[in-house]
């Protein structure tokens, strides 16, 4: 029995279609806070309960039986995510789980000036402490984010945003169908991961340049300053705090932590990763 947390999110819900194209549907369980929105799942045949990482009696009840559990990070951040994750940790290794598997970040560091990063960081020091065998996958930086990232630009022309660096962009798709091959390989890797990136981390000018291609008109990039760029957010109803983390978010990319790559996701993937241009190429046809 293997059981993802998370199993209606982005990552989470794919992970899930990838195992069960390579496990019985009855060997693969999910646990949700919201068992009706699995319910297709629960159909196909996959066990369904109701998990919550502040609840942890539901966990127990949610990784019962479980010889693998993948706990995808949770959308909190600082002490309440590490508390979270621990109290999920806690629950795989009293369930008698074999390995404990989660989501990480190839950034992960105490000392990073990305909020997320030392929460992963300290998720990862618990792990190495339950004396369960463990694998933390060191994600190269979610795709899906540089959407966000492009604000007016198809409309205006102009990619406004601070000073940034390269960010090794990773798509969700790829890191789910390599997190399966590790899940159906239980020993694969012990303890974090190789980087698991796509090849290249391009940087903002690189992704106005890919926009360029793609549109058929110049979108410059713009370099907006820190305060202005965080002023403009809570403007626009972006609750302060955030907008100061989403700002530690390029500070900790002009320090050159998220520009880490390795071959190793092509390698498990046997196949070359999905490139920027094509995540980029999906956004401008859908505007």
């Amino acid at each position: 029995m293997i059981v993802i947390t998370g199993a209606t999110g982005l990552l989470g819900s794919q992970i899930v279609e990838r195992l069960v194209q390579r496990f019985p549907a009855g060997q693969v369980g999910v646990s949700v806070r919201d068992t009706d929105r699995a319910a297709d799942l629960a159909a196909r045949g996959v066990r369904v309960r109701r998990g919550d990482f502040t609840d942890p009696r539901s966990l127990a009840n949610a990784f019962e039986g479980a010889t693998q559990v993948l706990i995808v990070s949770t959308n909190q951040s600082g002490e309440a995510a590490v508390a979270q994750h621990i109290a999920a940790i806690e629950a795989a290794r009293d369930a008698g789980a074999r390995r404990i598997l989660y989501t990480s970040h190839q950034g992960a560091a105490e000392d990073s000036l990305f909020a997320p990063m030392p929460d992963h960081a300290a998720t990862e020091g618990y792990l190495s402490k339950t004396g369960t065998p463990f694998t933390a996958l060191r994600n190269g930086f979610y795709a899906g984010t540089v959407r966000l990232l492009l604000g007016q630009a198809l409309e205006t022309g102009e990619l406004v945003a601070p000073a940034d660096g390269p960010v090794s962009w990773t798509a969700h798709a790829d890191l789910a169908e390599a997190a399966a091959i590790i899940l159906a390989d239980e020993g694969r890797f012990d303890g974090p991961t190789p980087p698991l990136t796509a090849p290249v981390a391009p940087d903002l000018q690189d992704v106005a340049g890919i926009l360029t291609e793609l549109t058929g008109r110049v979108i410059r990039r713009v370099v907006a300053d820190d305060a202005d760029w965080t002023a403009t957010l809570t403007a626009h109803g972006v609750p302060a705090d955030r907008a100061d983390m989403l700002l530690g978010m390029f500070h900790a990319s002009r320090r050159g932590e998220f520009a880490t790559t390795g071959p190793d996701l092509e390698s498990l993937l046997q196949r070359p990763a999905t490139p920027l241009r094509s995540i980029l190429e999906e956004a401008v046809t859908r505007r």
